[in-house]
């Protein structure tokens, strides 16, 4: 492998863009694996462990030992790479529109060229597929958001820290060496520009690969994972359904940022899920990639990967569970309502709570003498335990009825998959274990609808121009749950969680601030009238369209 860094291009306006090329020690052309992103090539040789989660450059030098040159990437204002730096803005896009006709151009390059790499490199690549370079022949974006604004800073119109976090963190890896010597320091403010755009404006638009989707017509292997609800999956997803060419999509079974971090560094995951993929498309080999069904998934409960012909599967049978007054005797709650495929009656009235709640201590999560407790304090709707498996595949949405004493509220809700619990539970004390399957947020103010862009079953605000809530009144809001493949098993229960507020104990990194003016009082409403239900993509077993592998 040859190795060259500090390998300067210069752009446009002069400015000079960084790369690191790894190449085959060899004479000839080669294809190429372009990556790009502000976590500085200087950083590649880290070992792959998850204390490094930003090493997201996935095995080089086995791809060049199988024929590829690698071509890393310092973006404007990052690493080696003059400039300042824009977050994915339009000059950025265009410096790598510049670098991959660059890369084109070399004698060690036969011309085709492919989009590489997890996270920040699967975003450009997202942005960067609709601009069309002549050389850029595919893109393979692993675990890659399509639009920062819904999916990171402010998930249905809720601040996020993680965005902030992100940034800090990134700012501090360039900065900062050892003995103090210098970096290169990022004047921008991304926190900033974050919080004066606190709705979708034309400076998230500039960053949003979602809206130009549709203008990519090279092929396209998206991979997301169950795993990263709070940030990824929903690019992954909404990416394979909107662009035009040759496509496939791969959802794996990783539950945390770890394994998708680990799973991305593991080179048998590559040489059976990547390679055939740029093997077919940069070297024209016929493996029959693009043969078979396009979509694989792996089910939550089977734990195995299932083939469909199209996604959202069209054989999904929608049904409706809608909640009730309760009890359901299941689960300490604030409320523990009732989770039913029966429509409410006359008598199942509302549900109100008073927030913030004088036991919540880690965000909404409630301190006991056992421990952490993410359900005592929050409002829980409960299914019966299931007469038999019941699968959930698909877009998923929950039409809620409420309203507040306040001008706006937070509604952020939780799917999860109640165990049985032993006799005597919960009154003993404990409660009954439990496996989160998705979330779902929306803020009331930001509760329009796009109405070309929505649909049913996955509705899509605008963000764009908040309306206050009239104290009292009742509204609908119509928000879009995270997609799921998920059996729910026999004797188990269905349960749905509501807060205002979620916590770092169960989720992370992706937890959202509470911020000081929400105090107040919410009524969710459960009657005849205001039939507040959640939609599940029900697939009846055993019709499976090409089985499970």
């Amino acid at each position: 492998m040859k190795v060259t860094k500090d390998v300067y291009v210069p752009m446009r306006d002069g400015t000079q863009i960084a790369l690191k090329v790894y190449r085959p020690d060899a004479d000839g052309a080669f294809p190429a694996l372009f990556a790009a992103s502000p976590y500085q090539y200087e950083t590649d040789d880290l070992p792959a462990l998850p204390l490094f989660l930003w090493r997201e450059t996935g095995p080089v030098e086995w791809y060049v030992e199988h024929g590829y040159a690698y071509v890393r990437m310092d973006v404007r204002g990052s690493g080696r790479s003059g400039g300042a730096y824009g977050y994915l803005d339009r000059t950025e896009q265009e410096d790598c529109h510049e670098v991959i006709e660059w890369i084109a151009a070399q004698p060690w390059c036969n011309g085709r060229i492919g989009g590489f790499g997890q996270s920040y490199y699967a975003m450009l690549q997202w942005l960067i597929a609709p601009g069309a370079p002549p050389h850029l022949t595919c893109i393979a974006p692993y675990d890659g958001f399509v639009d920062p604004y819904r999916d990171s800073a402010y998930q249905g119109g809720i601040y996020s820290p993680f965005f902030a976090n992100w940034y800090s963190g990134v700012r501090a890896n360039n900065a900062l060496r050892p003995v103090n010597a210098p970096g290169t320091v990022m004047d921008t403010d991304l926190v900033h520009e974050a919080l004066v755009h606190s709705t979708y404006d034309e400076w998230w638009r500039e960053r949003c690969a979602y809206e130009r989707l549709r203008e990519i017509e090279i092929p396209v292997f998206s991979i997301g994972h169950w795993g990263k609800i709070g940030l990824h999956l929903r690019g992954n997803i909404l990416g394979y359904e909107e662009v035009q060419g040759p496509k496939k999509l791969l959802v794996t079974g990783a539950l945390n940022v770890f394994e998708v971090h680990h799973l991305f560094d593991t080179v048998d995951f590559h040489e059976t899920e990547l390679l055939p993929f740029y093997e077919h498309f940069l070297k024209g080999v016929d493996n029959g990639f693009m043969d078979g069904p396009p979509v694989r998934l792996w089910v939550r409960g089977d734990e195995a990967y299932r083939t469909e012909e199209e996604w959202p599967p069209a054989r999904a049978e929608y049904a409706s569970y809608y909640l009730r007054r309760g009890p359901s005797g299941s689960v300490t709650s604030l409320n523990d309502g009732s989770l039913s495929t029966e429509p409410p009656g006359p008598d199942d009235g509302a549900t109100t709570y008073h927030y913030p709640d004088d036991e919540w201590a880690l965000g909404v999560v409630a301190r006991t003498a056992a421990g952490p407790d993410p359900v005592r304090r929050v409002l829980t709707f409960t299914s019966e335990p299931l007469d038999e498996d019941v699968e959930v595949t698909g877009l998923i949405v929950l039409e809620l009825y409420a309203s507040s004493d306040q001008p706006d509220t937070d509604f952020i809700m939780k799917l999860s998959d109640q165990l049985p619990a032993d006799a005597g539970e919960p009154s003993g004390g404990r409660q009954p274990a439990f496996v989160n399957v998705s979330k779902g947020w929306l803020k009331g103010s930001h509760r329009q609808k796009d109405e070309e862009r929505s649909t049913p079953l996955r509705p899509h605000h605008t963000h764009a121009d908040p309306q206050a809530m009239e104290p009292g009144r009742v509204y609908r809001f119509d928000i879009e749950v995270q997609p799921a493949s998920y059996v729910f098993k026999r004797g188990h229960r269905i349960r749905l969680e509501l807060a205002n507020g979620d916590s770092s104990v169960t989720d992370g990194n992706f937890a959202h601030q509470y911020l000081w003016f929400k105090m107040g009082d919410d009524t969710i409403y459960h009657d005849a009238e205001h039939a507040s239900r959640l939609m599940l993509p029900v697939i009846r077993r055993g019709k499976a369209s090409a089985g499970s592998s």
